[in-house]
């Protein structure tokens, strides 16, 4: 079934994206039972009226009016950078004028039977609650062109059809597959936020919280940002919640997390997807080491692969790349790199029939760690042989070893006893 959600039922709606970078927003509904403490700060501060907008004045204006004067036959396209506002916008407008919303996001519906599934009927029925709603298409970027069957061939028909305002968010639409979508389409841009606007809220917000702050460190924070106000959000919610002040070693610690974060967000999109194309870019921004991002992968693959079949075909894709690995390191053939990369990302990705439900703690690998006391506690021994040996110069390097292998035996012994 689709998502229904009538804004002013006093709830919060909420989701999280597995395509794309790690991000909360939208369809849990908040229930009495969730204390709003406990939320993502970017929920809780999710803006209600398109005044809580920030910076982008003329988009809104732009999709305020499509909405309003609404044809049939055309759609909107709202694109720009992650968190720029493009879903938070439409959440505000349907809060704010008390319209019904009707959404689905892309990657979730990418052929053609699961759009008329999802979507069908919704485009030409009556409202339940009310006489006016909103379809919003999220995330158009997860649906391919080629391999999806039909999906945008679909989505072009319901636009044809629908009674109804659809609107449909990407982060980039120049692509050709989506040239049909486009002419269809009054595009909408909206423009990396600057960082002033990112401050504004975040003052609001660390007000709100009662967080300690020194100016020029919260505008650090939102420099840093880029432009995405949900990345800024979540940042100064992971660095202040249990301390409740925000300085400048907080900062400096951030940019180490950043990596972690980003080599999650990475897993993600290989695990979570059954699309080449998705799974392809998904180590482009990553800055870690190819022998990291092989450990990475080899400690969760198990996690999240649970079907022994899917598991071991995800674990062929692995060695080969791992093959490939060893021809660099011996041969210098640094043109190997594409081959690792596409068997590390689309080949684990398409290593599964289809995409796993619910979602997994991904952790940095162990075995490095494990290494490291295996040999910690080897040397000991070895240090303890070459005493032996230095107060018997009689014995060579082999009476050495088999001297070590006595005083291992002996310790399994005490330990038994």
């Amino acid at each position: 079934m689709h998502t229904v959600i009538k804004p002013n039922e006093k709830k919060e709606h909420s989701k999280i994206n597995i395509t794309s970078n790690t991000h909360i927003d939208k369809n849990l509904k908040n229930t009495n039972n969730i204390i709003t403490d406990n939320l993502p700060w970017t929920i809780k501060y999710y803006p209600k009226s398109t005044k809580e907008i920030q910076g982008q004045n003329l988009a809104i204006e732009k999709l305020l009016n499509f909405i309003k004067n609404f044809k049939k036959g055309k759609s909107a396209l709202l694109y720009g950078p992650t968190g720029c506002g493009k879903t938070s916008s439409v959440y505000a407008i349907a809060n704010e004028f008390d319209y019904e919303l009707i959404e689905v996001n892309a990657s979730d519906v990418r052929d053609a039977d699961s759009i008329k599934e999802k979507l069908g009927n919704a485009i030409n029925q009556t409202s339940l609650f009310s006489r006016k709603k909103i379809i919003l298409i999220d995330e158009i970027d997860g649906i391919s062109g080629t391999a999806d069957r039909g999906g945008l061939s679909e989505i072009t028909k319901l636009i044809e059809k629908s009674s109804f305002p659809i609107i449909i968010t990407a982060n980039e639409i120049f692509d050709q597959k989506f040239s049909t979508l486009r002419q269809k389409s009054e595009l909408i841009e909206f423009h990396s936020l600057n960082y002033l606007s990112i401050l504004s809220i975040l003052k609001k917000i660390a007000e709100q919280e009662n967080i300690h702050y020194e100016e020029s460190v919260l505008s650090s924070l939102a420099r840093r940002a880029g432009g995405d106000l949900r990345g800024a959000i979540t940042d100064l919610q992971v660095l202040t919640e249990n301390t409740k002040k925000l300085t400048k070693q907080d900062l400096d610690e951030l940019s180490g997390r950043k990596q972690t974060e980003t080599m999650i967000n990475a897993l993600m999109r290989i695990f979570k997807t059954t699309d080449p194309e998705i799974a392809l870019s998904s180590l482009d921004d990553v800055d870690e080491e190819i022998d990291e991002i092989f450990l990475w992968i080899d400690e969760n693959l198990p996690k999240e692969y649970t079907k022994k079949e899917d598991l071991a075909k995800a674990y062929d894709n692995l060695s080969y790349a791992d093959v490939f690995r060893g021809r660099i390191k011996r041969w210098q053939h640094w043109h190997f790199l594409v081959y690792i990369n596409y068997l590390l990302t689309a080949g684990i990705a398409l290593s599964k029939k289809e995409k796993y439900q619910g979602f997994n703690k991904y952790t940095r690998t162990t075995r490095i760690l494990n290494q490291w006391i295996y040999n910690q506690k080897n040397a000991k021994k070895k240090s303890i042989a070459e005493k032996i040996a230095k107060k018997n110069t009689h014995l060579n390097k082999r009476s050495n070893k088999r001297c070590s292998s006595i005083f291992k035996n002996y310790i399994q012994t005490r330990k038994r006893t």
